[in-house]
């Protein structure tokens, strides 16, 4: 449970420092450009969660799931909101470390 506020606390910093982007259309362009890490919610349609997946895997992007759509817009102080893109490679690390030992546990 820690980690899951710990994730979201960084995400929502993200988000105020504009290291953040949201939306399917906007996060599929990102990943082409620069997306460091990817978070795609739990209850994202089959559709989205299998074009995000192609996208990053032939972008070589890191993906994970977390959370559902109203945590994820919750944390980045927006409606409910399917994926993120996470563009610095300092949050994108940590994020990611997060993320591993929260899918872990």
């Amino acid at each position: 449970m820690k980690e899951k506020q710990q994730i979201l606390q960084l995400l929502g910093l993200a988000a105020r420092a504009r290291m953040l982007i949201s939306g399917e259309e906007l996060v599929v362009k990102e990943i082409r450009n620069k997306a460091k890490l990817v978070i795609i919610s739990s209850d994202a349609s089959d559709n989205t969660m299998k074009k995000i997946q192609d996208k990053c895997k032939s972008y070589n992007v890191e993906l994970h799931v977390f959370g559902d759509r109203s945590d994820l817009g919750h944390a980045t102080g927006k409606e409910a909101r399917v994926v993120l893109a996470i563009t610095d490679g300092g949050f994108a690390k940590k994020l990611s470390g997060l993320l591993n030992e929260f899918n872990r546990g």
